[in-house]
């Protein structure tokens, strides 16, 4: 017990006590805080969908920040717990197999699609880095089908031989294309976040 203990204690940071004392599930929650005052990706009234919304830090804060007169929906494979708004919507469900026919499944489009997936590490880094970039080319297809022209889209990626090429994909569908990495992010991680604003095509345009 007392190893466990103090395995957990070796992880837990600034960050960690915060989220406990704001009472959010995880310390993940200020990576989008952050993405969000840097960027402004999510709004008042937006539908969102949050791919790999477990624990529900990402939820909350995103209902947050839409208010009722928005909507967020989650996916994740594992069930969320936490007390959520009457606007959040949770599926139980395996990203992989949404990524076939997402339109079909969500019968909505939506105005921001943001995912925090990461894979079950391995040690390795260069197949944690692959099983990364598997995650967010399901990401993307998802909101390449059921993203508003002219919504934005956030995935955390694992850098890797596959960051380049995955990045060139955001840029190409996007009118705008950064990369970021929050400074919640713990310094030994490999994960970056990109973000694309302005998804090309169609009519729609997000009102200012």
């Amino acid at each position: 017990m007392k190893h466990a203990a103090a395995k957990a204690n070796r992880w837990e940071d600034h960050y960690t006590r915060l989220a406990r004392k704001e009472r959010f599930p995880a310390r993940s929650v200020y990576k989008l805080q952050e993405i969000q005052k840097r960027f402004a990706v999510i709004r008042a009234g937006d539908n969102v969908l949050d791919l790999g919304c477990a624990p529900g830090s990402w939820l909350m804060y995103a209902a947050g920040l839409t208010g009722p007169s928005g909507q967020v929906v989650g996916i994740d494979m594992s069930p969320v717990t936490v007390h959520l708004p009457a606007h959040v919507t949770v599926h139980t469900r395996d990203v992989f197999q949404l990524a076939e026919e997402p339109a079909a499944f969500f019968r909505q489009e939506f105005d921001v699609v943001v995912s925090d997936m990461a894979p079950a590490t391995t040690g390795s880094r260069r197949v944690d880095a692959v099983r990364s970039h598997n995650l967010c080319e399901a990401a993307l297809g998802i909101a390449r089908k059921v993203l508003r022209p002219g919504g934005a889209f956030v995935c955390k990626i694992f850098q890797g031989e596959d960051f380049k090429p995955f990045s060139e994909a955001v840029r190409a569908g996007f009118s705008e294309c950064k990369i970021f990495k929050p400074q919640s992010c713990r310094k030994a991680s490999k994960e970056i976040y990109i973000i694309g604003k302005g998804k090309l095509g169609g009519p729609y345009v997000r009102s200012q």
